[in-house]
């Protein structure tokens, strides 16, 4: 067992600092992981020995006469050392430090924090935190926000790991992805870093059997900047890695040494290490997980290019433009390909590519030219533009969809904008394993984010 499995694993945990008052953060994070269904044994440790929430409260985690695989620290600041020395004394091997006031606040933060780090020299602890909400594992339940399920959403089982440097982004995200009904592998909120960094959680969830694609909220890198380009180019060569990178401009700069402490650096040379290391680069929270869905749930592409098939001509355009800022080809289909259209297609379809299947499209059509798009060797990926509006479109195109997506191991995207039937049917699509963008720009992006990543490992 690796040590960072007791972070994500464990088989007992203790709460330092869990409260007898619902108002306060450490009676939440109780509640939470029994609210979670974690089903292994919890201690919570406080003073006051009055059970809390039907369990029996230890003075001391030095009282718990069980071994203890993971302590979760959520008092105020100035008593974490104590906490941590006895820690140490029971050989604690993971610790999530919630806490704040450390680093973020200041030089007296400064100062403790370093005193924390003195205390576990030496010893084969490691923390997550201070200033972090810790994590979350869908898989073990291993639960350790402070923000009610009732408020802050979480999402189901899944493959995208989720990074973030912030608990706040980190915890917004989560809402959000439980509300889309994506699913995660486990969720890291890791604060400023005291002792394990960003380093750390991208080569273990590198080798997670339970991850496919990796996400990053980033503000600062923590370790060196040598040591993190070594790190995560090892890890894009077996998975992909999509990193949000904050505090690109200098006001943004200062904004970020306030909130964790750490350093943000030029957003230049960001940018250019993580092209040099293979990481995808998103420029906003909103593409950094349109990307992960891409990556959660197609094939990678072997080449650039692809085939864009709507039943509005317009949204052609804009997909052709977008397609053109990505460095996607869109080839005309061959003469063989256009005679395999034309059983399906009116006379007045345009056959070119995009191929418009116009506004009198049906199932049939969709379903005809996306295969011969996909079986051909002509396309290395296609994105389906279906705006549901049209009347004599049946529903019964996504389950064409979904089929084909199974059928043929190649990226199939899809696009569909509009009000209540257009989410119901793109709902459909995407539990089918088809990601759904309500516009082209943003499907043709995904496509453009698993050609880049394919370029990286053909290099």
């Amino acid at each position: 067992m690796k040590q960072l499995d007791y972070f994500f694993n464990p088989k007992s945990v203790a709460i330092i600092g869990a409260s007898h008052k619902p108002d306060k953060i450490g009676y939440a994070i109780l509640a939470n992981f029994l609210g979670a269904g974690f089903e292994r044994k919890i201690y919570p440790i406080n003073p006051d020995t009055k059970p809390i929430l039907g369990l029996n409260v230890c003075k001391s985690i030095l009282d718990v006469k069980d071994d203890l695989d993971l302590v979760v620290v959520v008092v105020p600041a100035a008593f974490v050392p104590d906490a941590l020395k006895e820690c140490v004394k029971k050989k604690i091997e993971a610790i999530i430090i919630i806490s704040a006031g450390f680093s973020e606040v200041g030089e007296e933060g400064k100062k403790l924090e370093t005193k924390c780090k003195r205390i576990i020299e030496g010893a084969y602890t490691r923390i997550i935190g201070p200033n972090c909400i810790g994590i979350y594992d869908p898989y073990t339940r291993v639960d350790t926000l402070f923000l009610s399920r009732e408020r802050c959403g979480r999402p189901k089982e899944g493959n995208i790991a989720f990074i973030s440097q912030s608990g706040a982004v980190g915890s917004t995200i989560l809402d959000w992805l439980s509300e889309e009904d994506v699913g995660i592998s486990k969720f890291i909120s890791y604060g400023n870093a005291m002792d394990l960094d960003d380093c750390d959680f991208l080569e273990y969830l590198g080798d997670d059997d339970k991850t496919k694609v990796i996400t990053v909220y980033l503000e600062g890198i923590e370790a060196s900047g040598q040591k993190f380009m070594k790190i995560v180019k090892k890890v894009t060569k077996k998975k992909p890695v999509i990193i949000l990178k904050s505090g690109k401009t200098e006001k943004g700069l200062k904004a970020v040494l306030s909130h964790t402490g750490s350093l943000g650096g030029s957003s230049k040379i960001y940018s250019a290490a993580f092209k040099q290391t293979g990481v995808i680069e998103a420029s906003t929270w909103e593409e950094l997980f349109d990307f992960a869905r891409g990556f959660s749930t197609q094939p990678l592409p072997k080449g650039n290019r692809i085939a864009i098939i709507t039943d509005g001509g317009g949204f052609g355009v804009l997909a052709t433009d977008e397609a053109d800022r990505q460095n996607l080809q869109l080839p005309e289909p061959s003469e063989k390909l256009k005679k395999e259209f034309s059983g399906v297609m009116p006379p007045y379809a345009v056959l070119h590519n995009p191929i418009d299947l116009t506004g009198d499209t049906n199932a049939n059509r969709y379903k005809v030219v996306i295969e011969s798009c996909l079986k051909s060797n002509e396309y290395d990926g296609v994105i389906a533009i279906t705006l549901f509006q049209v009347p004599t479109l049946e529903k019964e195109v996504v389950d064409e969809i979904v089929k084909l997506h199974r059928k043929y191991d190649k990226p199939l995207i899809a696009c569909a904008a509009g009000g209540k039937f257009s989410q119901e049917l793109s709902r459909k699509l995407m539990k089918g394993g088809v990601p759904v963008f309500s516009t082209p720009e943003r499907a043709v992006r995904t496509m453009g984010a698993l050609v880049k990543y394919r370029e990286w490992l053909n290099k």
